[in-house]
């Protein structure tokens, strides 16, 4: 199946992930990579300082509807985040997940990679998935300052462009 029609090369109106991708709403900490048609931003929810969002720069609904060559790109660019964060952070674990709804509709995919420790288990009272619902009830977003620095960290760790 070819998923081109799902997908759009322009941002969506009304898509956040579009706005915060071409800079028509503020994303603390601007792009920390851009490759072969993928962005790293850090998340502007409150899943705490550290957590970084990979997402396809043009918008898709569908990870079936990748081309070839963003699916073959995908696991590098998740890879490479996990490291980021790994090195920055150094969690316990690295969640990876797909968030991909917008009021119940397949919105624009989006991959949270999230460094997690004792501490934020702890706080919560909750590991996993139970984890995410838990910050997202409590939404406590992260000082901008901050999100700002680890960024600038970020952008520094990232490893070179694929040869």
């Amino acid at each position: 199946m070819d998923g081109a029609y799902r997908s759009r090369l322009l941002p969506v109106e009304g898509c956040k992930t579009c706005e915060l991708t071409s800079g028509r709403a503020v994303l603390p900490g601007g792009a920390i990579a851009r490759e072969s048609g993928w962005v790293v931003e850090h998340c502007v929810g409150p899943l705490g300082v550290g957590t970084l969002i990979v997402k396809p720069e043009r918008h898709v609904e569908h990870v079936a509807d990748l081309t070839e060559g963003e699916g073959a790109v995908m696991g590098v660019m998740l890879y490479r985040a996990a490291r980021v964060v790994t090195e920055l952070s150094d969690p316990d674990q690295v969640y990876i997940s797909l968030w991909s709804h917008a009021g119940r509709r397949p919105g624009h995919i989006h991959y949270v990679v999230q460094p997690v420790d004792q501490h934020v288990m702890a706080r919560h009272d909750a590991h996993g998935p139970k984890l995410q619902a838990a910050m997202f009830d409590l939404d406590e977003a992260p000082d901008p300052a901050h999100i700002e620095a680890y960024a600038d960290r970020a952008r520094s760790a990232w490893l070179p462009t694929m040869a």
